[in-house]
């Protein structure tokens, strides 16, 4: 996954199905390489890419633990460390940790604290409250407290709507707005 990887560590295969293992067919993806730069646009691009082909290749969480081991076993291997299996949303939250500048997570967490609607659609604006909610962890962890906030950055005809009734997922939420 990082292209600091000097040679393919082996590769775990699944069991009984016959058919390729979860981490040849995310290799056929061709995903790309990570080199280490710390922008955050180009760190969140990554990452994309790379839940986009966990997607594409109906990777279940297991599937995600497994590639964990393989992850793991290929820092120790290849890069020296004593790294320790992780859940993949952990890997996430280090990663970040690793490649986002403190003080530029700090912006983007600044930024989701004080996001807005202004002249985006709900969606542009749902979007880059997805976006920017990835830097406020301790907020997002709690569905009601997400679903209050992104409540409270719609514009106020939108809001007054929602306020009156109480919403526990942000897709409630969406859906009320739709109708």
């Amino acid at each position: 996954m990082l292209s600091k990887a000097q040679a393919p560590a082996p590769v775990p295969h699944e069991h009984g199905h016959g058919g390729p293992s979860i981490m040849e067919r995310f290799k056929r993806m061709a995903p790309p390489s990570f080199k280490g730069e710390s922008q955050p646009l180009l760190v969140e691009s990554w990452l994309r890419e790379i839940e986009k082909i966990f997607g594409a290749i109906t990777c279940a969480e297991e599937d995600k633990e497994r590639v964990d081991v393989w992850w793991s076993s290929l820092l120790r291997t290849q890069f020296d460390d004593s790294a320790v299996e992780v859940a993949w949303d952990e890997f996430v939250r280090l990663f970040r940790a690793k490649f986002v500048l403190e003080h530029i997570q700090d912006k983007m967490e600044q930024k989701f604290l004080t996001h807005t609607q202004g002249f985006m659609t709900v969606l542009e604006y749902e979007a880059r409250f997805a976006e920017l909610s990835k830097y406020a962890p301790y907020i997002v962890v709690d569905e009601c407290i997400t679903v209050k906030k992104f409540v409270m950055g719609l514009k106020a005809s939108l809001r007054s709507g929602l306020a009156a009734f109480d919403h526990r997922t942000l897709d409630e939420a969406l859906s009320a707005m739709c109708r």
